[in-house]
């Protein structure tokens, strides 16, 4: 608690380049003789700290302090300039600014070797848009009435109170608990068609203890692939469940969603897939593909 407290002081006042103890002690909740302590430390550690007193006296860093010269290591200051880099897609602040600023506070030369955007291609402003909604929900802890597309096909209206933004497998999902289900669901971002922050909050305390369907447990599936679907395989698979034949062939285990997401995913291979199981899972997928032939056909 204490280091926290010191780090805090040392921003607080390269932010405001004095302060005083009192003003310290009521911004930190400790007492002004806690801060004078505080002050001994910081200063036993070799951080430039002065205090001054009189009228217009108060608590000062030396005009030339950096933070290299103590708290954080080299690795650490470095860690947080790409930490920084790889959530620009907030979108809320002006990150090649704030990395300006930091990496100057540092005494670090910034390169802005990296950049993460999550949106897909050519609707970046609708992506991020949608984004900063429902980021602003989750931190004001409002409800949210969404058009949502399920895997089945259906296009519903809910009212969810949105817990987190989470990013995974190539996409971004909504954590929310479902006023409709009475229960924890996950939401892709990509199929929310519309929402719509209402006026009315939550609070997390009076969320049921839920269990989010999204993490129940799928039946397995063992796919087959020719060595040319490589590149497809481990765009989609972890080499953990990937085991490569003499042949070149890819045998995939995974447990999977059976629904019509996974027939659609499926049959994205067109014949560079066999399914080896289950067998009831070839029959689906032999039946779409004579309907897709029926539909088609000249």
């Amino acid at each position: 608690m204490q280091e926290s407290r010191l780090f805090k002081i040392v921003y607080y006042l390269l932010d405001k380049g004095q302060a005083t103890a009192p003003k310290l002690a009521e911004k930190f909740e400790v007492s002004v003789r806690t801060i004078y302590r505080d002050i001994d430390v910081l200063s036993g550690a070799g951080i430039p700290i002065y205090t001054e007193t009189g009228r217009n006296g108060g608590i000062y860093l030396m005009n030339d302090f950096v933070l290299n010269k103590a708290i954080l290591s080299q690795e650490e200051k470095q860690e947080i300039l790409i930490a920084l880099q790889s959530i620009n897609t907030a979108q809320n602040i002006d990150g090649s600014q704030l990395l300006h600023k930091l990496s100057a506070m540092f005494n670090l030369h910034f390169d802005n070797w990296l950049e993460v955007d999550f949106s897909r291609w050519g609707n970046k402003e609708t992506d991020n848009e949608k984004f900063e909604l429902l980021k602003s929900a989750v931190i004001n802890c409002r409800n949210v009435k969404i058009y949502y597309v399920s895997s089945y096909e259906c296009i519903s209206k809910r009212i969810v109170q949105p817990l987190k933004l989470v990013y995974k497998a190539k996409a971004w999902y909504l954590k929310a608990f479902c006023t409709e289900k009475q229960d924890v669901r996950t939401f892709k971002l990509n199929r929310i068609l519309d929402l719509e922050i209402l006026s009315d909050g939550f609070q997390h305390s009076n969320i049921p203890t839920t269990t989010d369907t999204s993490t129940r447990e799928y039946n397995q599936i063992t796919l087959c692939f020719p060595k040319e679907m490589a590149y497809r395989v481990y765009d989609e698979f972890d080499k953990t469940q990937v085991q490569r034949q003499a042949n070149g062939d890819l045998i995939v285990s995974a447990k999977m969603p059976e629904d019509s997401w996974l027939t659609g995913f499926l049959l994205s291979f067109g014949t560079q897939v066999d399914i080896l199981s289950p067998d009831y899972l070839k029959e689906i997928i032999a039946e779409q593909a004579k309907l897709i032939y029926e539909k088609n056909k000249p």
